[in-house]
């Protein structure tokens, strides 16, 4: 297996042609990671979230409680950020800590209902971009999409943590 660090930094693999001066997928993605961040931010700004406390109402949402390690890795923060995310938004009432039952040193964090109320605002904030970013693509476009991002995040042992 080619690594990251293997692959001439010009070279195309054999696999995927690219068009002489074409940008490079990885470049179209932060482009792409820049607006949705962007969009998103504002789609959320007026129901008093960032961008930040929308991922991380998202993720627990999936997986809930999380310890504050958990929560900042599976929100894309450092833990100190997380901390401080996970106490502005425990003051609004979003998310509560408690302690874990079997280990003194470890806080669970979930959602209130509060919390979930306003993350499903956002979603569907979220969701109109979404269907305005997807809205030239056909159903079988948006299948191949989502199967190519999630096989390039596990390629780059990035997994979603729905499967992890």
């Amino acid at each position: 297996m080619t690594t990251i660090s293997d692959a001439h930094p010009d070279a195309a693999p054999d696999n995927s042609p690219r068009r002489e001066g074409s940008p490079r997928v990885p470049y179209l993605i932060g482009r792409l990671d820049r607006a949705l961040r962007k969009h998103i931010g504002e789609a959320v700004r007026p129901l008093g979230l960032t961008m930040q406390q929308y991922t991380a109402l998202s993720v627990l949402a999936r997986r809930s409680p999380l310890s504050n390690a958990q929560l900042a890795d599976r929100s894309l923060v450092s833990p100190q950020a997380a901390n401080e995310m996970v106490r502005l938004m425990e003051q609004r009432g979003l998310v509560m800590r408690s302690p874990d039952p079997h280990h003194g040193r470890i806080i669970h964090i979930s959602m209130t209902d509060e919390g979930k109320r306003l993350l499903a605002e956002c979603d569907r904030a979220a969701g109109a971009l979404e269907a305005c970013m997807m809205e030239s693509l056909d159903d079988q476009q948006r299948v191949v999409l989502e199967r190519c991002l999630r096989e390039s995040l596990k390629a780059l042992g990035a997994g979603l943590i729905d499967t992890e």
